[in-house]
């Protein structure tokens, strides 16, 4: 028991925001995104509604969706505020990675709340990202307002939602220690 409680404490203390930026190119085998993607499914979800869902680009399919997505930014961006650099960066951003993993959300309003859902989706990724990490796989969930126009390019239905994107590679970079302030500034106990 102590082993796996060393081991999880490590994992949860490693696991970083890692960017595309920060890639170096080396292809995540479908077997471990498999893996990451399994460990998913045992998130919490009350009343086992199970909302989260995902759709996993590689490859060609890199290309395809970076290219929706400067696609999406043109048409939503008023032309005062658009940026050429910053569509550049969107269509750059997925094709830097192993893979992306569109975060898609199903709603189940007849059975419980909307944030019920968006929770049991997060800790769904936490634990795609405690996984990645175990396997030395970098990632970051982005959450653009870009991803609210997704829908019909990822075919979702009407009760689904993509709520971010999972991108992932392997990472060369050597990264700081986590920075956050004691546990017990956020804590206040009663008895």
């Amino acid at each position: 028991m102590k082993e796996d409680i060393d081991v999880l404490r490590r994992i949860v203390e490693r696991r970083r925001s890692i960017t595309p930026t920060m890639y170096n190119g080396r292809e995540i085998s479908v077997e471990t995104i498999e893996k990451i993607l399994e460990s998913a499914n045992f998130a919490p979800t009350h009343k086992l509604t199970q909302p989260w869902h995902f759709v996993v680009f590689k490859g060609d399919a890199l290309v395809r969706l970076g290219e929706e997505m400067a696609r999406i930014y043109r048409n939503i961006t008023p032309d005062e505020k658009f940026s050429e650099r910053k569509s550049g960066d969107i269509r750059n951003k997925a094709p830097r990675s192993s893979a992306v993993i569109a975060i898609v959300m199903e709603v189940h309003p007849h059975l419980v709340p909307e944030w019920e859902e968006v929770a049991a989706t997060a800790a769904a990724v936490e634990n795609m990202w405690l996984t990645a990490t175990a396997y030395g796989v970098g990632a970051y969930w982005s959450s653009p307002a870009i991803i609210h126009h997704l829908g019909d390019f990822l075919e979702l239905n009407e009760a689904q939602r993509c709520i971010g994107l999972f991108y992932m590679g392997y990472s060369d970079i050597e990264l700081p220690p986590c920075k956050r302030e004691e546990i017990k500034t956020k804590v206040r106990w009663m008895e």
